[in-house]
């Protein structure tokens, strides 16, 4: 039995997942990592890299962030506590689909996650108070690679749910999707 439900979404590589959640009266298991299904889905190998943030503030938005070859990383997204409106942004040069964005509503409660492949940027929206993210990364993180968007960029015209708020200082100073930047090579 598949415990993991990979869907297309608009932006080709772009994956939602779906966990099938295995109840009863006590509550419930969630696989939230497979190989197998992960690696038929577009996952390109190993974890390298395991991360978890807390967002307690409804509104903060986190990202956009990415990182350049050769430290490009996969990611696969989800939310443990809370709600977000999670993003993806295609960086991918040649892409047909670049600068295009798709977002999920990820949740503890729907189970969701979001794979998202090399030459996207990410971030998210914290819709309630107290949100716990888990990020599985293809490669480790290598600051000298980190790029990023500004998330109320107009030429991407993100729909945020809410008033964007609680940038950090580097997120607030994050550049406009600039016209010469011709996108991420893989």
């Amino acid at each position: 039995m598949r415990r993991l439900e990979a869907h297309a979404t608009p932006l080709a590589g772009l994956r939602r997942i779906d966990r099938r959640l295995l109840g009863d009266a006590r509550g419930y298991l969630a696989r939230l990592y497979c190989a197998e299904e992960l690696a038929e889905a577009g996952w390109p190998g190993p974890i390298a890299q395991v991360n978890h943030t807390f967002t307690a503030e409804r509104g903060t938005v986190r990202g956009l962030h990415f990182q350049r070859a050769p430290h490009a990383e996969a990611k696969l997204v989800s939310c443990l506590a809370g709600e977000v409106w999670d993003v993806a942004v295609d960086l991918r040069a040649g892409s047909p689909t670049f600068g295009r964005w798709h977002a999920e509503r990820l949740s503890a409660a729907n189970g969701r996650a979001l794979l998202i492949p090399a030459g996207f940027a990410h971030g998210f929206q914290a819709l309630s108070r107290d949100v716990a993210m888990l990020y599985l990364h293809s490669a480790a993180y290598a600051p000298q690679a980190e790029g990023g968007l500004h998330c109320e960029d107009p030429r991407l015209a993100i729909a945020w749910p809410l008033p964007v708020r609680g940038l950090s200082p580097r997120d607030a100073a994050q550049p406009a999707f600039d016209n010469d930047f011709r996108g991420l090579l893989p």
